[in-house]
């Protein structure tokens, strides 16, 4: 499972690079102006077409043909790499989704702002996770409720 993080982060990462480095939002800017707007508009579309792209390999592996391995253990040990690779790229098909629904906010003036309590997620929050929809504090009290009504 870290590995499968380490890959979001990777492709983060990667995003981040390609975007142009004249600028990066601070908190000495005003929030949520038209300038962050945009960095975090090509941010999400970098990441995006990131991780799209690491799909087009994946599918191009699939169908280039099935696993031949002679030996069964080299033959399993080859299906369990490809089951997490397709167990990442869905993950990653989710994470498009909530990329789509960030750049949705984008567009409606939502974007920055807890879906929870109103105020602002913050930019530093927002620079290592472009997709936030909560502030910390909000995010914190929702995964505890979340573990008492699994522990119940």
């Amino acid at each position: 499972m870290a590995s499968v993080m380490g890959d979001d982060i990777d492709i983060l990462a990667k995003a981040k690079r390609a975007l142009d480095a004249d600028y990066t939002p601070s908190d000495d800017d005003e929030y949520m102006s038209p300038r962050q707007l945009n960095y975090f508009r090509v941010l999400l579309l970098e990441w995006k077409k990131s991780i799209l792209t690491a799909s087009e390999f994946t599918l191009q592996s699939l169908q280039d043909g099935p696993i031949r391995e002679p030996d069964l253990n080299d033959r399993a040990s080859s299906e369990t790499d490809w089951g997490i690779e397709l167990r990442t790229r869905d993950r990653q098909r989710k994470l498009i989704a909530k990329i789509d629904s960030a750049l949705r906010r984008i567009d409606e003036g939502e974007y920055g702002w807890c879906e929870v309590t109103g105020e602002p997620i913050g930019i530093n929050r927002l620079i290592a996770r472009p997709i936030a929809t909560m502030t910390v504090e909000a995010q914190q009290a929702h995964e505890r409720r979340e573990k008492i009504s699994r522990d119940d």
